[in-house]
């Protein structure tokens, strides 16, 4: 398949998924975005407290992590394992503020996006914030409950500089 029919695909199928199903009323969209702020705002809470239990809890069973400059997590258990990591790094700590959140018309799914703040140790124990921003993908879940999908992360410092290696010198031929 080339390229532009994948990507034809890809948004033929987003564009379904996205609209069909019976519209939601303007009002209870409005009131899952507030459902999902008040979301983003207590998994903020939990993450100050370094709570694993409580952030987690925000996330699908089936949710997947993608973090900069690590493998691909999913499913609650490999995100708490992540979660836990994270919050005993020396030094950490993280917070996040919500800039949109937009519903889907059919009301089942639902993205957010924000600014992030990383505080980490580096390998002399001083502190190195990096600021970012993040996606959340939501799904509504059968109890009404919204759930995080999709969460993914990255960095707004630069990138780090490639290590070059020095080329291979051929050894010196000796004179006969």
């Amino acid at each position: 398949m080339t390229r532009f029919a994948m990507l034809a695909s890809s948004v033929a199928l987003l564009s379904l998924m996205w609209g069909c199903g019976t519209p939601t009323p303007p009002d209870t969209r409005a009131a899952d975005e507030r459902a999902i702020r008040e979301i983003e705002a207590e998994a903020a809470k939990a993450a100050a407290a370094r709570d694993v239990e409580r952030y987690v809890s925000f996330y699908a069973d089936d949710a997947a992590l993608f973090f900069p400059n690590a493998p691909l997590v999913t499913g609650r258990d490999g995100i708490r394992k992540a979660t836990e990591a994270l919050f005993a790094t020396p030094g950490f700590s993280l917070s996040f503020q919500t800039t949109k959140v937009e519903v889907s018309r059919s009301g089942d799914l639902a993205y957010s996006y924000g600014t992030n703040r990383v505080t980490m140790n580096d390998s002399k124990g001083k502190p190195v914030i990096d600021k970012g921003k993040y996606v959340a993908v939501y799904r509504k879940q059968p109890d009404g409950a919204w759930k995080v999908l999709a969460d993914i992360g990255n960095s707004d410092l630069p990138a780090p500089a490639p290590a070059v290696k020095s080329p291979k010198r051929a050894p010196k031929k000796g004179r006969r």
